[in-house]
């Protein structure tokens, strides 16, 4: 049985997610009403998972996974709101440590109970088994039970000027001899950070990521990765030619397609495929890559994420004579679609998050 604290100030939305949760016999739930509350029950109640709400009074959602992650980490799944603002906050929340977010029913949630039921229960199992590095906020943690800090939130990096960040030519995408394809879902956002912040701007290759996330999302991701990255981040929202130096996020609910052009490789936005259920969805970027490209110029990369999604078309790519890397267990905080890769024999290279950069680095140079 799984312990659920559910952190979230609305007497409604406590009601609702007891109605989802509580008659489960896969849960044991507790609730409290804002950050205050939730720190009170982290000990008493030792959760395996919180879901926590980020805008609450006396003490919000970000300030109290801040505490959570310091004092007892431990699975955290953020509501999050369909807005720009909502999307930063949720990206800012998965760097702070969080697992995981699902949208907050908009309007009368009520109403919509039955179709977020099922997707807040799926959110919450996988969430109870993700990993966590011990050495993540170390320092921090030390500091706080000696008493010596405060906890505070770790500051992001500088952005990096956007003269150092230019791709090179659109020209050149035609001439490049390389192209990578990027499969990421559940934890996604922080191994992106950390695999494309390892990359020099002057990395050979274009590299397009689908990122299962929803539209008003994945603007504000490529917005962040592009601030913190030597290379250039765009979200794909409109048929753009792949240039080296570039990274091309896929739009949240749609599919990332890459297609021939008479002047080299384009990526493309697509309405989604209801034949695929994660959007966008990494086989059928992987499948319209072998259809447009040769399998022997590309390089899948598979990390971070619960379910299936990918392993299938890279399987093919790597039989087909393409490259492709399943990021290792150790370091996946769902090892989903990178396990599934490795058990059906697809992955060429199992690497921790850390060396896939290198690993990229070296099949450039040899390519």
């Amino acid at each position: 049985m799984t312990r659920v604290l559910v952190v979230d100030d609305s007497a409604l939305m406590r009601r609702l997610l007891a109605e989802i949760l509580a008659d489960d016999d896969r849960f044991e739930v507790a609730f409290a009403r804002d950050g205050v509350e939730a720190l009170a029950s982290l000990h008493a109640f030792r959760p395996e998972v919180v879901t926590l709400d980020i805008n609450m009074p006396n003490m919000d959602g970000l300030a109290c996974l801040d505490r959570i992650m310091l004092e007892r980490p431990c699975a955290v799944v953020m509501f999050s709101s369909l807005t720009a603002e909502g999307a930063r906050e949720t990206l800012k929340a998965l760097e702070l440590g969080a697992v995981d977010f699902v949208p907050k029913p908009s309007g009368t949630p009520s109403l919509k109970i039955h179709e977020f039921g099922p997707v807040l229960v799926e959110k919450i199992l996988v969430a109870a088994k993700a990993r966590f590095s011990p050495s993540h906020r170390l320092a921090e943690r030390v500091r706080l039970k000696s008493g010596i800090v405060s906890p505070r939130a770790p500051k992001a990096r500088p952005a990096t000027p956007a003269r150092r960040r230019k791709a090179l030519p659109a020209k050149a995408a035609g001439e490049t001899q390389g192209l990578v394809l990027v499969g990421v879902s559940t934890g996604g956002p922080p191994a992106l950070e950390a695999l494309l912040g390892a990359l020099p701007a002057a990395f050979p290759w274009p590299i397009v990521v689908a990122q299962h996330m929803p539209a008003s999302f994945t603007g504000p991701l490529a917005a962040r990765l592009d601030g913190l990255c030597d290379l250039e981040v765009v979200e794909v929202t409109k048929p753009m030619a792949l240039a080296p130096g570039r990274v091309h996020i896929g739009r949240g609910d749609a599919d990332l397609l890459i297609s021939r052009r008479t002047d080299g490789l384009v990526a493309l936005s697509a309405p989604s495929n209801p034949e695929h259920r994660w959007h966008p969805s990494v086989d059928r970027l992987v499948d319209s890559a072998l259809a447009a490209a040769p399998a022997g110029t590309l390089t899948g990369v598979l990390m971070t994420g619960m379910g299936y999604d990918g392993a299938a078309a890279m399987t093919r790519l790597r039989r087909d004579g393409g490259h492709t890397i399943a990021e290792a267990e150790d370091t996946a905080v769902v090892w989903g679609m990178p396990g599934e890769l490795v058990r059906a024999g697809g992955a060429e290279f199992v690497e921790p998050l850390h060396r896939i950069a290198n690993r990229l680095l070296a099949l450039a140079d040899a390519g």
